[in-house]
């Protein structure tokens, strides 16, 4: 080892110098100093512009605002409908006032349809539905017995409130009533079901058929969707119910679109026949 060492010292010492040339250096060279005042420029302007692009402070966030002690209740949450409120004069007159009262008492009616999943767990399927129904001003039947049931002027009616395996759904009379689309969840599973009438349900629309069409009903034979919103776009779901063998329209030939679809709709199910409103609602 030590003689190779010799050997090569006297190499190392000649290539000193060029080797220190290439060591780097603490020293600014020149042009250093230009370069770097340039990037500091740059990076500072970049700075601003950021400054600049960010959204505007909303006013009462910034510190040199004034804020009431009310602030305390104010919506943090911006959603849609928050902003769209912000947006719109304020407008106190009484058919204003009657209009939000309304969409009020929709909300609130709504929020009361929504499934229950522990009232399903204590009734079961069938019984849920019908207590939904019947709360509601609706009318319910059931397997093997020919009695309609309907709620008392006082709202109340006689049925099990717990599960009864003896107590299947056959028919739901749903006439009038202001139903929801959350609350149709609530009568879906029903195997015995074989009648079911939305008659002047005016909240019903295409969406509401859409869930409808899915509910689970293998034996479904009649729906009455006369006084309805349904357009010929909610029919087309209708492919979903194969048992079906009588469907109620207010005129399946209103408009050659209609006419259409009703066709095509009788040719998917070889059972199913679509008559109109006043053949069936007039006769009874």
């Amino acid at each position: 080892m030590l003689q190779r060492l010799s050997r090569e010292l006297p190499r190392l010492r000649r290539c000193g110098p060029r080797l220190a040339s290439t060591l780097p250096s603490n020293q600014a060279q020149p042009g250093e100093e230009e370069v770097s005042a340039t990037v500091k420029r740059i990076r500072a302007e970049l700075a601003t512009d950021k400054q600049k692009l960010k959204w505007r402070t909303p006013i009462g966030d910034r510190p040199e605002d004034w804020s009431s002690k009310l602030k305390l209740f104010a919506n943090n949450e911006q959603t849609s409908d928050f902003i769209l409120m912000m947006q719109r004069p304020i407008d106190i007159s009484p058919s204003n006032v009657r209009e939000w009262w309304k969409n009020r008492g929709d909300r609130i009616e709504r929020h009361m349809q929504q499934f229950i999943p522990e009232r399903h767990k204590i009734l079961g399927a069938e019984l849920a539905a019908a207590h939904f129904i019947l709360y509601r001003g609706g009318a319910a039947k059931f397997l093997n017995d020919s009695r309609w049931h309907r709620a008392t002027e006082d709202g109340e009616f006689n049925l099990p409130n717990k599960f009864d395996a003896r107590f299947k759904v056959e028919a739901l009379r749903c006439d009038n009533m202001t139903l929801y689309y959350e609350g149709l969840e609530n009568i879906r599973s029903l195997g015995s079901l074989k009648f079911l009438s939305f008659h002047n349900v005016k909240t019903f629309d295409d969406w509401c058929l859409d869930r409808i069409s899915g509910g689970g009903y293998p034996n479904l034979e009649v729906l009455d969707l006369s006084g309805t919103d349904i357009t010929i776009n909610g029919l087309s779901c209708l492919y979903r119910l194969p048992t079906l063998k009588l469907l109620i329209l207010d005129d399946s030939k209103a408009t050659l679109e209609m006419e259409l679809a009703s066709a095509m709709l009788e040719e998917a199910i070889p059972n199913l026949k679509i008559v109109g409103a006043d053949a069936i609602h007039t006769e009874t």
